[in-house]
């Protein structure tokens, strides 16, 4: 039990000290890379990549090098991602964007892989019940891997802090919903870091990066050779082909059909708060260094409201939870529609985060859980495609963000959520009918500790 969970700890803080760096760098692309829109850019083609990467990579590699290796050899890729950084251009952040995205699939698959395996082999040894086993590994593993949101994005404000940052009241009149123009840098010149801040921050977060990977070579053990059947054959069910071929085919049932819009919404949403809300209200109207302490704010209420509504929703269901996170996400996309930031309104800033954080905690516990319950013998084609639309919806959501205004993206938002609302309650309208005389699904099921990875 001591050496699994040593094992354990070591994934664990080794992705704390990945995605500190990762989280709070990817929050910054649209303000500090806003010339020509190569920040989001750069996410776009990064969520592609990863896209293509999760049909192909992650067998191969996790066959070929093992767990720990694969997930050694993945860091480096995010490693190199900050480093494209020190010298943003299309020709560095555009390769290197590409180069994370072939990393991020296999990362999360090999941790996946990895936990699942010493869960199962504790449980062997000790006759316990292996489900238990591994949902207590994956327990301890988010509850050290979601403050990274946290120390990422205080990090960057603590660093930022030390730039001049008056803003003057003249400048903020282009900021918010109706911003003058698309393809504008920071309109607060005057809080721009200096180059020699931006330097400092690269390195702290390159440092954590190698950090992760030194941890990881050093302390995780290798898969031992008793255990080689088992991961050969979680290998074997997941192959390239008959993942990708079953991804596919799993679109034939109707009820992934409709589940399309609100997983691209997922995406959507998530898109817009990192890439247009931290860009166009939060860098506008305050300066950069704000970005972090707003999304510390986000991460916070998110993962505290995942673990509130996982609870909660075994005695209410999931259609009140959907209803809450529909409304609220309807209220904030209104008021920012209407709302001219203002800096003398601080508050207001960290309302719309908090919010969209209860909302976004809503969006993932009950779609991952609505998954996995709908599609519990198809799991693995099922979460593929979670996977595939959701990244989609990244992709979108960066791919268009230097190309429209940002009400017009507001007004997609809100028309994509009415339709997935619409398709969702057709989602539930099929289930209740489907067997008459039995209550709807709303028990609580065992999902897998797979369907909690939305991350990249």
């Amino acid at each position: 039990m001591e050496r699994n969970l040593k094992n354990v700890l070591i994934i664990s803080f080794g992705f704390l000290l990945l995605f500190t760096a990762y989280g709070g760098l990817q929050n910054l692309q649209s303000s500090l890379h806003s010339e020509e829109g190569l920040g989001v850019a750069s996410l776009s083609v990064l969520y592609a990549a990863l896209i293509l990467s999760s049909m192909f990579l992650p067998p191969i590699l996790i066959k070929k090098l093992g767990c720990k290796w694969t997930i050694a050899g993945s860091m480096c890729c995010y490693i190199a991602f900050s480093l494209g950084n020190f010298h943003a251009s299309w020709y560095t952040l555009i390769p290197t964007s590409v180069i994370l995205g072939i990393g991020g699939a296999p990362l999360w698959s090999a941790k996946c892989t990895y936990l699942t395996i010493a869960g199962k082999s504790y449980a062997e040894k000790a006759g316990k019940n292996g489900k238990d086993i591994i949902n207590q590994y994956f327990g301890v593993f988010f509850l050290i891997f979601q403050s990274s949101g946290i120390w990422g994005n205080l990090i960057s404000s603590l660093v930022f802090s030390q730039a001049s940052t008056k803003v003057e009241i003249s400048e903020v009149a282009c900021c918010g919903a109706y911003d003058c123009m698309t393809n504008t840098t920071n309109t607060t010149g005057s809080a721009e870091p200096s180059k020699s801040l931006i330097y400092i921050l690269l390195g702290i977060y390159t440092a954590s990066g190698v950090l992760a990977v030194l941890l990881t070579v050093t302390f995780l053990d290798q898969i031992k050779s008793d255990q080689a059947e088992t991961e050969k054959e979680i290998l074997e069910t997941s192959s390239f082909w008959s993942t990708f071929l079953a991804t596919f085919q799993h679109l034939k049932d109707k009820r992934q059909c409709l589940l399309i819009p609100l997983t691209i919404y997922s995406g959507l949403e998530q898109g817009f708060l990192s890439g247009d809300y931290t860009k166009a209200y939060v860098t506008c109207a305050l300066g950069i260094h704000y970005v972090g302490y707003v999304m510390i704010c986000f991460s916070a209420v998110n993962s505290l409201c995942s673990l509130l509504f996982g609870k909660i929703s075994q005695f209410t269901g999931r259609k009140p939870l959907f209803s809450l996170a529909a409304v609220t996400n309807t209220a904030c996309i209104i008021a920012l529609l209407l709302w001219k930031p203002h800096p003398e309104q601080l508050a207001v800033f960290f309302i719309f985060p908090a919010l969209w954080g209860l909302s976004d905690a809503i969006w993932q516990t009950q779609t991952n859980g609505l998954y996995g319950i709908l599609f519990e013998k198809h799991k693995e084609a099922a979460f593929a495609n979670y996977r595939l639309w959701e990244s989609l919806g990244f992709v979108i959501a960066f791919g268009y963000s230097t190309k429209l205004q940002i009400y017009i993206k507001l007004y997609i938002l809100l028309s994509m959520l009415v339709l997935s609302m619409v398709t969702y309650g057709v989602v539930e309208y099929l289930e209740a009918n489907s067997s008459p005389g039995s209550p709807p699904l709303t028990k609580k099921e065992d999902v897998g500790p797979l369907t909690q990875d939305t991350h990249v």
